[in-house]
């Protein structure tokens, strides 16, 4: 018989034990792990010297290094007197507090150091410099975990439909790496010559403020005095100038050290808000505050989906198709915000389940069948937590609506539906398979957002 060995997840979990186990003796700990997955335990003694050869480290140090192969760090278990800068790991912004301080026992937090991924667990306040709530309440994602859920058709189709009802909307296109929304938009006519990807690479050399990051979007037409404005991902330059969208694209993730006495780092966070925030402005400064900004982000586990969800936005609309792969993913996605209680709890009350794709208006079944999908999922991850005694019930199971997360919001699907150009028929959100697939969205999501400013 062979003796199982230990891997990624159960050395990490093991890890945790003994970080459990250093923080009952009264110190905070910080369990880091480094971008190969491999584990090292931060000791805080900054009050109380910890001696690097007493036994009680010895003995840590041994527990420590046992658990955790092969995915033990190069320096298993250091101490806050012993590091050059232990503030950059036990006051990192990326901190997440696992337990705090309670009776004699110390708090624990994680802090994983990774390609992306971090910003799911992040605060939105984290960060002087993160959304205002005055700004994200107005802001609007929508997200899918899987890619071709028609995510994009219903940002151009909500965003004309609040037009219609005289509202001035900003449509910011996030998917960056597959950019969508824009040509079901505008055209060449309409389009600015920068996007979001430019924001992000000019405003890192302090280089962004006389950019063009704004259109009015020129392929829909509308009924009122609403406008919508489209900020999108790669902008288009005068003929003749140079442009090279991946050349940018690669660059616009990584995270900006502060560059002056008291100025602050720019993670991709607080840069993405900022390029937002910039389009936001300008639409203000051409016509008037936008009443809402639709988000469309980036599908799968991103940062951008990440910083969207979770910092940008006050209502995340969460596409979905009723299969296996797509509850999977979800609850890959909704798993890690458990791990957060408080993140958890505030972040339910800010996302709605999309129900995409339906083929028929009387298909009543299917969506119950989809809602109680939803509700397990909601349940198994963001709902019932430790410290919450009440279950949540579940109810509403025929379809109507209702305000619980995991209430789907249909949006039918018709073979006419593919294929939609744009191009060839501007008045497209008109044509009645749209409106009678879109109808039950677009006057839900509207009931759900704030009013629109009173100075329109």
């Amino acid at each position: 018989m062979t003796t199982p060995t230990a891997g990624f997840d159960s050395s990490w979990l093991a890890a945790q034990k003994v970080a459990e186990q250093a923080a009952a003796l009264g110190r905070d700990v910080v369990l880091a792990r480094d971008l190969l997955g491999r584990s090292s335990l931060l000791i805080d003694d900054m009050q109380q010297k910890l001696a690097s050869d007493s036994s009680e480290l010895t003995a840590l140090r041994a527990r420590f290094i046992k658990a955790t192969q092969p995915f033990t760090g190069v320096e298993p278990v250091q101490t806050a007197r012993s590091m050059f800068a232990p503030e950059l790991f036990f006051a990192a912004p990326e901190l997440t507090e696992v337990s705090p301080r309670a009776d004699g026992v110390g708090r624990i937090c994680t802090l994983e150091r990774t390609v992306v991924g971090t910003d799911w667990l992040q605060h939105g306040d984290d960060d002087a410099s993160g959304t205002p709530a005055s700004r994200r309440d107005r802001r609007v994602a929508l997200y899918g975990f899987k890619g071709g859920v028609g995510r994009s058709t219903a940002t151009a189709v909500l965003a004309r439909y609040l037009a219609d009802l005289g509202r001035c909307v900003l449509v910011v296109d996030l998917d960056l790496e597959s950019p969508g929304v824009s040509n079901l938009l505008s055209d060449e006519a309409g389009r600015p010559r920068h996007g979001i990807v430019d924001h992000l690479v000019e405003a890192a050399v302090g280089n962004a403020d006389n950019l063009e990051l704004v259109g009015r979007a020129s392929l829909l037409n509308y009924d009122s005095n609403g406008e919508v404005f489209l900020a999108p991902a790669c902008g288009l330059p005068l003929e003749g100038q140079p442009y090279t969208y991946l050349s940018k694209l690669n660059r616009i993730y990584t995270d900006l050290p502060a560059t002056g006495d008291d100025a602050s780092p720019r993670p991709f966070a607080v840069r993405l808000e900022q390029a937002v925030a910039a389009c936001e402005d300008q639409v203000e400064r051409l016509a008037r505050r936008p009443d809402h900004v639709l988000l469309d982000s980036r599908a799968g586990i991103h940062d951008i989906a990440a910083v969207t969800l979770t910092r940008l936005s006050g209502l995340a609309l969460l596409f979905a198709v009723d299969n296996p792969s797509t509850w999977e993913g979800y609850r890959m996605l909704l798993s890690e915000w458990q791990r957060r209680p408080d993140r958890a709890r505030e972040l339910r009350e800010r996302i709605r389940i999309v129900g995409a794709m339906f083929h028929s208006a009387g298909d009543t079944e299917r969506l119950g069948t989809l809602r109680r999908n939803a509700y397990d999922l909601f349940v198994d991850t963001l709902y019932n937590l430790p410290d919450e005694d009440e279950p949540e019930p579940f109810y509403s199971p025929n379809g109507q609506v209702d305000d619980a997360p995991y209430a789907a919001i249909p949006i039918l699907f018709g073979n006419d539906l593919v294929g939609l150009d744009p191009l060839r028929s501007r008045r497209w959100p008109d044509l009645p398979f749209v409106e009678a697939a879109y109808s039950k969205f677009t006057t839900t999501v509207e009931r759900l957002l704030p009013e629109p400013h009173e100075d329109a």
